[in-house]
């Protein structure tokens, strides 16, 4: 009696090196997650770990959002994309007061929100955004390391980084190796500070 045997099909996977590039991260970055449990992975005989596309693909899914500053047609050639932003900052407060600055001041722009710094890195890799406001405390990745990680990256070489924090010029300290070169603007002063520092990133763009 003949048998037919069915082989189960391969699942899709990537390599850590694959998965960094979709996410934009660094590799040692990407194992975290994975030892995390926040990718499902295996490793192969010789060690090497395979992600499955699926948890990737879900992890990016439950990561995404945007808030506010959605484009508008008013004064937008149809031919001309959008300036992009994305702001990466944990306290919702803060989320809603500078949604409110960019809507006031880019009513064209689209602002694309990440609550912790590994989606927001993740977001970033996916977006390429013209200006990116980072927060320096951040769960997952703090600002000042995300800042770093950016840098490295030639593809977002273009994007015009503000720093966005609650710390004094002391408790700044520590993180002085990243925010060198970096507009600042202090928290309590977004709404006086952060308009002209948004409008000196756009101008920046390149047409």
């Amino acid at each position: 009696m003949n048998r037919t045997t069915t082989v189960p099909p391969v699942p899709d996977t990537c390599s850590t090196t694959e998965a960094a590039q979709q996410l934009g991260m660094a590799v040692r970055s990407v194992q975290l997650m994975v030892d995390r449990g926040e990718l499902q992975a295996w490793k192969t005989p010789g060690g090497h770990r395979r992600i499955l596309r699926s948890s990737l693909d879900s992890w990016l899914a439950s990561r995404a959002g945007t808030v506010a500053a959605a484009p508008s047609s008013v004064g937008a050639q149809p031919d001309e994309r959008p300036v992009t932003l994305l702001l990466i900052e944990d306290s919702v407060h803060f989320q809603n007061l500078i949604s409110l600055v960019v809507k006031r001041e880019l009513p064209d722009a689209e602002l694309h929100v990440a609550s912790d710094g590994i989606a927001g890195l993740a977001m970033a890799g996916r977006l390429e955004p013209d200006v990116l406001l980072i927060d320096i405390l951040l769960p997952g990745i703090d600002g000042a390391a995300l800042i770093t990680s950016l840098r490295s990256h030639p593809q977002f070489a273009r994007s015009r980084l503000i720093v966005v924090t609650a710390l004094d010029a002391a408790q700044r300290a520590p993180y002085a190796f990243a925010l060198e070169g970096v507009p600042l603007v202090h928290k309590t002063a977004l709404v006086t500070e952060l308009p002209p520092l948004l409008a000196e990133a756009v101008a920046a763009q390149p047409a």
